[in-house]
């Protein structure tokens, strides 16, 4: 464990103090707590998800009014997700505070991304339970504020095929996502080319070393030819 006077540097670093058995409790993983006969913080994290996901959404929400149900439900992702909260959890340093069993720490489980996220939710909830939630949105948006941001400004990249298929029924196309596939050069350089089709017409075309990639530069693509309303043969779409 820890020693106490250490706190005050994770404290700082959260942005607040936390009561001390809670605290305890919320860096106390399960392989510590097999170990040694105790309480884990898994119950923490359960509750501290649920608190974290609320305020997610509360800032997408608010911040931007210009989303969807499917952007807001893509950006929430991208700023809670497992790496997401591993960054926050190694900003404050919180690895250096877990309290892990013997086999955890031979492993390194330290700086494993899973345990780290599970950590800062854990943290979330005893923050709540400490102070309420007042205290914990401010605390929680200091530190998810910048990966919200992230997430706003990688935009339809988190998923180039949603994305077109969203903006497509914006603009009043129906219709199911197809591709041509093609495939040339040997095995062990082989180039594949994929063209996105959608209501009988071409919208984007690209080209990697695999399907999937070939298909996501497609998309990508498609997703730009559809935004200026332009399909890949020149017709123009009605550009809503």
């Amino acid at each position: 464990m820890t020693q106490s006077h250490d706190f005050e540097q994770l404290f700082a670093a959260w942005g607040c103090r936390i009561d001390p058995d809670l605290l305890d409790l919320a860096l106390t993983h399960r392989s510590w707590a097999f170990e040694h006969d105790t309480g884990s913080n898994e119950r923490l994290e359960f509750f501290g998800d649920s608190i974290l996901g609320l305020i997610a959404v509360e800032r997408i929400f608010t911040d931007y009014p210009h989303c969807d149900e499917g952007l807001m439900t893509k950006f929430k992702a991208a700023s809670v997700s497992e790496h997401a909260l591993a960054q926050v959890a190694e900003k404050i340093r919180l690895g250096d505070f877990l309290k892990l069993g013997n086999g955890s720490e031979k492993n390194g489980d330290r700086r494993k991304p899973s345990i780290l996220s599970d950590g800062v939710e854990a943290l979330i909830a005893a923050t709540y339970l400490t102070h309420g939630m007042e205290t914990t949105r401010k605390i929680v948006e200091r530190h998810l504020a910048p990966l919200i941001r992230s997430a706003v400004l990688a935009g339809p990249a988190n998923d180039w095929r949603t994305s077109f298929e969203q903006l497509a029924r914006r603009k009043g196309i129906e219709g199911t996502v197809s591709y041509r596939i093609t495939g040339e050069g040997p095995d062990h350089a082989r180039r594949y080319y994929a063209t996105v089709i959608l209501a009988g017409k071409e919208w984007g075309k690209g080209e990697a070393s695999s399907q999937k990639t070939a298909k996501l530069a497609a998309c990508e693509n498609a997703y730009r030819h559809l935004e200026n309303g332009v399909s890949l043969d020149g017709e123009w779409t009605d550009g809503r």
